[in-house]
């Protein structure tokens, strides 16, 4: 029997602390360039969500032996052999693609069905293409997959037209055993490339500038054994903050690097929110209604694209009107139909979310269609008067771990149902 709701009973203040697991956007990035490592990589503060299972077993398809101790995975790459992975798998998430250039880089030769992940938007990989070709490994994708061989890949400088994360972490990772010097132009300086860089430089790597937007990789012969602790995610941390302002309570990340959260702590602020930051913590909180805002996704160090959904919850019960300019992925919008039906008054004009406050939200059943989208109906219901349930939560377990048991821990009263179950 698939358990794929939450039932939620709302009104509660959320109060309390929560010690936030490992990054899913890392732990991904992470995963993928393991092909290029000859040895064994421990992984502390891995989450233990869909999605990095999914990649684990990706990788127990071309030979990875993985085991498990609590939240540490050890992954064994030494005995590698090439593979081309089933559908079943690399559908199931994007990042998939990402182990096109490694498996290049150890191989010569890889091939990979198209893949799959939340539809939020057209999520073009020809930043990814054209630098393979430029790096000497054009890929072919007229089979319905993405398929090169070359066994002369080499240093080559790259600017990318957008500073995309996922296109950074996957040439940078390709590059670091690619034979010559690389430079990225144009990267992008989000938490979790800078994350990867740190992982890829305790197993052998050269990389220089990881954080600015110029990387710089010289290639090596070799990356052996490793030991890392994946971080925080950041994205959990503004969803459990967000958390906290919607139910008028008090909510406490520790053991956090603040700086990832500027942003949104700068518009909290600007809502008129409690907001204390700590050396390694963040709390927010909210005694009354907050004000409206706008907000406009960017790269890093701009608003996230992942925390725009959720933001719009909060926003749907502030006071006056407030605007999303969603600039990353246009599909970014299934949160906005089902939080209506909860009552809210939102609109769409082009790439933007015009979000009129209402003073209260009502439970009722809502389905997510993507991970935050999710996320956002879950704290819609954590605020709303009666009872809400979020089908679909399938998509939630790709990106949160344990995600009912740490909001009923703060107070929350969330339950995790069948999906023939009725409220």
């Amino acid at each position: 029997m698939s358990m794929n709701v939450l039932k939620i009973d709302g009104g509660a203040p959320l109060v309390g602390s929560v010690a936030v697991g490992g990054s899913k956007n890392a732990s991904l990035a992470i995963l993928a360039s393991l092909p290029l490592i000859d040895g064994v990589t421990e992984l502390a503060n891995l989450p233990n969500i869909s999605d990095v299972r999914t990649k684990l077993e990706l990788l127990r398809e071309f030979g990875a032996e993985v085991s498990w101790n609590g939240s540490t995975c050890t992954i064994d790459t030494r005995n590698l052999h090439y593979f081309e992975p089933s559908d079943a798998h690399v559908r199931r998430i994007r990042t998939s693609f990402y182990l096109l250039g490694p498996l290049l880089a150890r191989f010569g030769k890889a091939r990979l069905p198209k893949p799959g992940g939340c539809d939020i938007g057209d999520r073009k990989v020809d930043f990814h293409l054209k630098a393979l070709a430029l790096m000497g490994a054009p890929v072919d994708t007229d089979s319905g997959a993405y398929a090169a061989a070359s066994d002369s890949m080499h240093g080559e400088y790259i600017y990318l037209d957008f500073p995309s994360a996922g296109a950074t972490q996957h040439l940078m990772a390709t590059a670091c055993r690619t034979p010559g010097q690389t430079v990225i132009d144009n990267a992008a300086m989000e938490p979790e490339v800078t994350q990867l860089a740190a992982f890829l430089q305790g197993a052998g790597a050269r990389i220089e500038g990881a954080g600015t937007n110029k990387i710089t990789v010289t290639g090596v012969d070799h990356m052996g054994d490793n030991r890392f602790r994946i971080p925080a995610d950041r994205i959990q941390v503004g969803t459990y903050l967000l958390a906290g302002a919607i139910t008028k309570g008090r909510v406490t990340c520790t053991d956090i690097l603040p700086e990832y959260q500027a942003a949104l702590v700068t518009k909290l602020k600007e809502m008129g929110a409690d907001v204390e930051v700590g050396n390694d913590f963040v709390t927010v909180g909210a005694t009354g209604r907050l004000g409206s805002a706008k907000v406009v996704t960017m790269p890093y160090p701009g608003f996230a694209t992942d925390m725009q959904q959720t933001m719009v919850a909060v926003m749907a019960l502030a006071d006056g009107t407030s605007e999303v300019d969603e600039t990353i992925y246009e599909r970014r919008t299934g949160h906005i139909n089902q939080l209506n039906r909860m009552g809210a008054d939102l609109s769409s004009a082009g790439s933007k979310t015009i979000i009129k406050g209402v003073e209260r939200l009502q439970g009722t059943a809502v389905e997510a269609s993507d991970l935050r989208a999710g996320a956002a109906l879950v704290l819609a219901g954590l605020a709303a008067e009666g009872t809400t349930q979020v089908h679909n939560v399938h998509y939630i377990d790709r990106g949160y771990e344990d995600f009912e048991a740490t909001l009923n821990s703060l107070g929350a009263s969330v339950e995790r149902l069948s999906d023939t179950a009725t409220v």
